[in-house]
């Protein structure tokens, strides 16, 4: 029998990216989203045949009982979800906001989502911003220190899941990534908006000089980490994703500056830094690999070269689209 799996957020970076890699490996797949889908650059999988995809604009704010529907008559043995107000920065100005989505309308779905018995895995897709700013590796059993409402909303949706999974032996697995990048990845984020600014001889603000310390990991590795986890992972676990190599954001653009051939301190002018910024969150990555069998594959290197690629080629397109985030209520 084929494998279905629901995409709860398949409009997003990592959502679409996951849909992707489900449709490489013979699944049939239901992405769901509050918005239309966006143009097909952002899109991997517009380039394959999608005739074991369907996707739905719902949006789990308004549409809760329209989203059951579809899961009770698709009847997936996978739910993941990647839908979040995840903007740290903006989670500021309307906390309200991000703990309404996150909070609020998360828990009111997975009420809904602990009463189907065809369901074998919910796979929550949560955020290494729990932690707060830590020093060395981090575990998964690490306390949580969220800074931002953005964090403090994801950590009390996870919270609410490990009662669920205590009280109901409902089925969630986490996973955890930090700075995932690769193609396709919205333009407001490091990596694509560096690429695309020093393509069109733009200047290139970085935030507190670009001293912060991060683990980057390209989506595809996470994608097949995230479907390992809906396979195999173990309720009530969490999973982190990550690489071996720590590197400042300011080393990562330094690194796109000399791929494309263009001087760092001609495009890049520094700025100050955002309020609750984390320092560094580095995350132990042993568990996954031992429980698993997973492992990166892709270097931060290749996968520049990639997201490079992608906006060289893409250019016309991606040009017409917002370079900066759109905040949606």
């Amino acid at each position: 029998m084929t494998e279905k799996v629901a995409v709860i957020g398949s409009n997003s970076f990592s959502g679409s990216h996951f849909v992707d890699y489900a449709l490489e490996k013979g699944l049939d797949v239901v992405g769901l989203s509050r918005s239309p889908e966006p143009h097909e650059v952002f899109l991997p999988y517009k380039e394959r045949d999608i005739q074991s995809f369907r996707f739905h604009q719902l949006d789990l704010n308004t549409d809760l009982q329209e989203i059951m529907k579809v899961l009770n008559e698709f009847q997936p043995q996978y739910v993941v979800n990647f839908a979040a107000q995840s903007m740290v920065a903006q989670s500021w100005q309307h906390p309200e906001q991000w703990f309404q989505t996150n909070v609020v309308a998360n828990v009111m779905l997975h009420d809904q989502l602990r009463r189907f018995d065809f369901l074998q895995k919910y796979v929550h897709i949560s955020t290494p911003e729990v932690y707060g700013s830590c020093s060395g590796l981090v575990q998964e059993n690490t306390t949580y220190n969220p800074s931002t409402p953005y964090a403090v909303s994801r950590a009390a949706a996870d919270m609410s899941l490990m009662s669920f999974y205590q009280a109901y032996n409902f089925p969630v697995a986490f996973t955890r990534a930090a700075n995932v990048y690769g193609p396709g990845q919205q333009l407001y984020r490091i990596i694509p908006r560096a690429a695309l600014y020093f393509m069109l001889g733009k200047k290139l603000q970085l935030h507190g000089g670009g001293y912060s310390v991060r683990s980057f990991i390209h989506i595809r590795d996470v994608a097949d980490g995230t479907l390992r986890v809906a396979r195999d992972g173990k309720p009530g676990e969490i999973f982190h994703f990550s690489t071996s190599q720590n590197i400042s954001i300011r080393s990562i653009v330094e690194m796109i500056a000399d791929q494309m051939g263009v001087r760092f301190a001609d495009y890049v002018e520094e700025t100050g830094e955002r309020l609750g910024k984390d320092a560094a969150y580095l995350l132990d990555s042993i568990k996954a690999r031992k429980e698993l069998g997973w492992s990166d594959h892709i270097k931060l290197e290749q996968g520049i070269e990639e997201t490079i690629s992608w906006v060289k080629d893409n250019l016309d397109a991606i040009k017409s689209q917002p370079f900066d985030y759109i905040h949606k209520p």
